[in-house]
């Protein structure tokens, strides 16, 4: 009961009519009148009583020395020697200053807001020839969904039928719509912008991509930073030392006036602000961006990190393998035809390299011819009859067994394609090697440089990953990273980034598997690719890239590195304000009025220094 009385206190609407009366106040001060009523008593009941109850509170019930019992102290110090309104303008300011710091914090959550509200409410289940309306939480996995052009998508999930196309930028950031069609994956939360498609549901309800992203914003709000936590101790602390130079400048000086000026400058208003509201802004910046920061103290030691690790497949590349190569030993047999012959021998094969092979043709649009007589040998490769002649595709093992011998030139190319992290397939036709065609995991666009991006900060890069060491060397090459740790298991990787640490780097660890928990979980600081990663490594880590842009690294180091210099100048500028006004209240060249004023500044100056977060261009312009 009474806590929604202070409450109302707090308001808006209830500070408005503080500052009124205030203002009336000042007016009756400036102009002498004397009335039998000072409105500045108005002022400090609706904004003083807050003040008193969260000091009494934190005092009894939590047993802390809190910023409001040095503000209650000096406001009853105020009206005791008759500054009625210097008591009303410290609590008014306090009020006024507690309402900028929640809008600076409301305003760097409009992102997660956004978010929040975008999550769907109801869906079309399909069963049969019944269609209805149920509930978003009561659809289940398996569920097929309908959705209409204009509707949102309730479950991540897979189309089954129709073709559309989709905005999905509150997830990956995109501004144009992406065309979908059938097998294409879509994602809770996203727009239907054309065609009507029916979608099986796979992940709902708290397995969705959208909810894990206001699940793990919601974690954010609930950890301090560490600097943050210092600034807890220092208040604590302010509040003795506050009463015992009051009471020293009083004995020094026998003036009352002099020692309540002390105490109200002293508040340490803005050094308690000085923190929270910078992280509060940079996480709503990340927000905005898909960038899902899980607390403050991951933003604080990332913009301390100076070692920065990455997984390769998944992070440094796209995590699917595309045609890379196609290498025709016959002159008689173009690429082309190389390519399509294989195809035709593989199109029956649920081999992931079959199907990456059958979906570079079709891009192309290769002509495939038919194929008869299909076998498959598990682990090997494949045999069709294509054209009258016999195809086979697979690897070294499947030809030797079925006695295709392989020549120097060609024992030379598998070589070199191995050794640029490659896959390869064979093809023989009529018992003869003609070919073959070469898959590859392609590098992210722009890797090159977001790695040099990163050095340029100083922050070294490394490459950790389970890869042979001629496939890792290639890649790392291609990315610029110098530093390279080859095959090597999750334990393998965790330890590396311990002896890091041991020889004082703060270790930064990007990864997307489940392999890459351990590590992520090991590093001063985790960062999953949470699209396409896995549940354990987002789960492990602290920072995700919802929309998987590697170059949100870059945005990520950079906008911590200015999140603390935005912590340290607000502590400095709260520090020395502080310290400059307490040294004027001492010499009496303050009075508890102006004193108010001078303390108060502080307070907007560090709000409005931290909300400068919030709308920064730190973004990486790529």
């Amino acid at each position: 009961m009474l806590k929604t009385y202070i409450d109302k206190l707090s308001g808006l609407k209830m500070t408005i009519i503080s500052g009124l009366f205030l203002l009336g106040s000042f007016v009756l001060m400036i102009t002498k009148t004397r009335t039998s009523f000072d409105p500045a008593w108005i002022s400090v009941l609706i904004s003083g009583l807050p003040l008193v109850y969260y000091a009494v509170v934190r005092l009894i019930f939590q047993r802390s020395i809190s910023s409001p019992l040095l503000i209650s102290i000096a406001m009853a110090a105020a009206i005791i020697t008759g500054e009625l309104f210097a008591a009303g303008e410290v609590a008014f300011i306090m009020a006024a200053g507690g309402l900028l710091e929640e809008y600076t914090t409301e305003r760097a959550q409009k992102g997660i807001s956004k978010l929040m509200s975008l999550a769907p409410q109801q869906g079309r289940r399909i069963n049969g020839a019944i269609e209805e309306i149920i509930p978003a939480g009561q659809i289940q996995k398996g569920d097929i969904i309908r959705v209409f052009p204009g509707e949102t998508i309730p479950v991540d999930g897979e189309i089954i039928s129709g073709e559309t196309s989709a905005d999905q930028s509150v997830m990956t950031g995109e501004s144009l719509p992406v065309d979908k069609m059938i097998g294409d994956s879509v994602f809770s939360g996203t727009m239907n912008l054309y065609g009507s498609v029916d979608v099986r549901a796979l992940h709902v309800g708290k397995d969705s991509s959208l909810q894990k992203m206001i699940d793990l914003v919601k974690e954010a709000e609930n950890k301090k930073a560490p600097t943050q936590r210092i600034v807890d101790k220092w208040a604590s602390w302010l509040v003795p030392a506050a009463l015992l130079i009051a009471v020293i400048t009083y004995l020094a000086t026998g003036e009352v006036v002099r020692a309540v000026t002390v105490l109200v400058v002293f508040c340490p208003c803005a050094l308690t602000l000085a923190t929270p509201t910078s992280i509060a802004a940079a996480i709503g910046q990340a927000a905005k961006h898909g960038v899902l920061i899980k607390s403050g103290e991951a933003l604080e030691k990332m913009g301390k990190t100076d070692f920065i690790a990455f997984d390769k497949t998944g992070t440094l590349t796209q995590g699917k393998l595309e045609v890379s190569d196609i290498i025709s030993f016959d002159a008689e047999i173009p690429p082309e035809e190389l390519l399509a012959l294989v195809c035709a021998a593989e199109i029956r094969s649920e081999h992931p390299l079959a199907k990456a092979v059958a979906a570079y043709a079709k891009i192309n649009c290769i002509e495939i011819p038919k194929a008869d007589n299909f076998k498959m040998a598990a682990g090997m490769g494949v045999q069709s009859n294509v054209s009258g002649s016999v195809i086979l595709c697979g690897n070294r093992l499947y030809f030797k067994e079925n006695g295709i011998l392989l020549n120097d030139n060609t024992e030379k190319e598998l070589k070199r394609l191995q050794k640029h992290g490659k896959a390869s397939i064979l093809a023989a036709k009529d018992g003869s090697c003609i070919g073959v065609i070469a898959l590859s995991d392609l590098l992210r666009e722009n890797i090159k440089s977001i790695v040099a991006g990163l050095e340029q900060i100083n922050a070294e890069v490394a490459l950790l990953t389970g890869d042979n060491r001629q496939a890792a060397e290639y890649f790392a090459q291609n990315a610029g990273i110098k530093n390279i740790y080859s095959e090597l298991l999750p334990a393998d990787k965790a330890a590396i980034i311990r002896r890091l640490q041991s020889e004082g780097k703060k270790v930064c660890m990007t990864g997307d598997g489940v392999n890459d928990a351990p590590s992520l979980k090991t590093a001063d600081v985790g960062i999953a690719m949470g699209n396409i990663g896995s549940d354990m490594a987002i789960e492990a880590a602290d920072i995700a890239l919802m929309n998987d842009n590697i170059a949100n690294i870059l945005y990520i180091k950079k906008l911590s590195n200015a999140a603390i210099t935005s912590i340290k100048q607000n502590i400095t500028l709260s520090m020395l304000i502080n310290f400059a006004a307490i040294g004027l209240s001492v010499y009496g060249l303050l009075n508890p009025v102006t004193g108010a004023l001078v303390h108060n500044l502080g307070s907007v100056i560090v709000v409005l220094n931290a909300a400068r977060l919030y709308d920064r261009k730190v973004m990486v312009g790529f």
